[in-house]
């Protein structure tokens, strides 16, 4: 097994279960302080500070399971990052808001039909529109969003009034879930629980379905249940000491490992692929698979890197330190 010293140095991965009202940029600023004030103020000095990041937004409307990586495990954002996500959600159908979220301008009201409640009907018609969504390969961003165009923020353009053309993104659905149905006074409320691709918007999916139906609609709630293996049974929260934020830290090796293949790497093995050179299968006892990239692990569990083999070779795409 892995020396656990390293994450004890601020080097890992931390699930936080984000509470409403917090930036996921809120959520890396706490745990850098706090982890570094922790350590001692020492965390990555050398290297310019403790370097914190996540493995894909939220909004501040939503709660849920937000990955942060400290130190060398923010190497890992690129395959972390790309991920599927799982949420829960509650779709507002009758009253439509300029962000789509709860925390936006009502902008439009319309009257429910008579149809939309807990009935079998309702049922019916529901799961065909969802159908529409099942099958959806691209999704038209929301206005509010941090896509840039001509360095420009979305959401930023649309408080000021302007609309900018935002392109089509690829995403993909694995499954969407209906939980409940209920007429609350004017509107309705639907449960419902999905798994996504990276780059899809839950805020989009209120919007889209609303528009199926001829109704206006948001996001009343909105809860990431996992991102990629991580999951909300092992999240934490930020009001936890910060010795226990620390302990709660998932040593790098294990966080590669559940979101990447295992290869295991010989002494020689582990040696040349620090030095950036290209491996042969006799520097593995588990060699990579072909066409993909894995988590090259040494004898001692410890990750040395992540690389990708095709037929005759094995080379490192990203290379990781000791923690030191």
């Amino acid at each position: 097994m892995p020396d656990d010293s390293a994450t004890r140095r601020g080097h890992g991965v931390l699930v936080v279960d984000k509470p409403p009202g917090m930036t996921s940029h809120d959520v890396v600023a706490r745990v850098r302080r706090v982890v570094a004030a922790e350590l001692g103020g020492s965390a990555g000095r050398r290297r310019g500070g403790l370097r914190v990041g996540h493995a894909g937004t939220l909004d501040p409307l939503a709660s849920g399971v937000l990955v942060v990586m400290l130190g060398e495990a923010t190497k890992l954002a690129p395959w972390l990052t790309a991920d599927d996500k799982r949420y829960e959600t509650t779709v507002v159908l009758g009253v439509g808001t300029d962000t789509l979220d709860a925390d936006g301008t009502v902008v439009a009201v319309r009257e429910l039909p008579v149809w939309l409640g807990d009935t079998d009907e309702a049922r019916v018609r529901l799961e065909a529109v969802l159908d529409v969504e099942r099958a959806r390969t691209l999704q038209d961003p929301p206005a509010y969003s941090a896509i840039q165009v001509g360095g420009v923020r979305a959401h930023a353009a649309a408080r000021a009034g302007v609309a900018l053309e935002l392109a089509p993104r690829a995403i993909a659905v694995r499954s969407v879930a209906l939980a409940a149905i209920r007429r609350v006074g004017d509107h309705a409320e639907l449960e419902l629980a999905l798994a996504v691709s990276k780059g899809y918007y839950v805020r989009a999916l209120g919007r889209d379905l609303g528009a199926a139906l001829g109704l206006p609609a948001h996001l009343g709630r909105l809860r990431r249940t996992a991102s990629g293996a991580f999951t909300l049974a092992e999240a934490v929260t930020l009001e936890r000491p910060a010795a226990e934020l620390l302990a709660a830290l998932r040593p790098t090796a294990e966080a590669a490992l559940r979101a990447l293949p295992r290869a295991e790497l010989t002494a020689t093995g582990v040696s040349r692929a620090r030095q950036g050179k290209l491996l042969e299968l006799a520097d593995f006892t588990c060699p990579p698979p072909t066409g993909e990239p894995s988590a090259w692990v040494g004898p001692e569990g410890e990750l040395v890197a992540v690389g990708e083999r095709d037929e005759a070779h094995a080379r490192v795409v990203r290379g990781f330190g000791t923690g030191d």
